[in-house]
């Protein structure tokens, strides 16, 4: 008889911590620089940059004009493509129409570049845009996910998962699959 009153006081405890842990709300991750432009203006100025600790204190280094603002320039490399990406000064050089893609045309002014387009043009369309690289991504993808199925039933185990995760974010820059080219599975 006993058992039961603290069973059930137990019980209750449990449901009412579980109650206050699903309504404490989660904490927010620190907004990336892209969503912090708050009034929509293109550029992100100390009030905004505030919302991100860490490119709050990085705000003078990236200030490169002293104006207070961030421009698309000034942000970090990452933040808005990575070599040469449509965010890159390079990209906006080399994009002279200022049509938000490269054309074969275009693409002579950087040598390397011209030398590549052929391959880096995975549409076949004769310019080198959004499509493209988001096809890229897509073949990162899908190579990733072919390497990490080890037993090719077209899911992934917890097990296959945790032993592909350390190439999850492969790629040529972080030791994954190069130009769409799975990577060997390891077994």
């Amino acid at each position: 008889m006993i058992r039961t009153p603290l069973l059930l006081a137990l019980l209750l405890a449990t449901s009412a911590s579980g109650v206050a842990l699903a309504a404490t709300p989660p904490t927010a991750p620190a907004q990336r620089p892209a969503k912090l432009d708050t009034n929509g203006d293109g550029v992100i100025d100390r009030s905004e940059a505030a919302a991100n600790p860490r490119l709050a204190a990085k705000f003078d280094e990236l200030d490169r004009n002293k104006d207070g603002r961030l421009s698309r320039d000034e942000m970090p490399r990452g933040q808005h493509g990575r070599r040469g990406g449509h965010g890159g000064e390079r990209w906006a050089r080399l994009d002279t129409d200022k049509d938000g893609r490269i054309s074969r045309e275009e693409a002579k002014a950087d040598p390397r570049l011209a030398a590549r387009f052929d391959q880096l043009d995975l549409n076949k369309d004769g310019y080198l845009d959004k499509a493209d690289r988001e096809l890229r991504m897509k073949q990162h993808r899908d190579a990733w996910f072919a390497a990490a199925d080890t037993n090719k039933d077209g899911q992934l185990s917890k097990a296959e998962f945790d032993a592909a995760k350390g190439s999850m974010h492969g790629g040529p820059r972080h030791g994954g699959p190069r130009d769409g080219a799975a990577p060997k599975p390891q077994r």
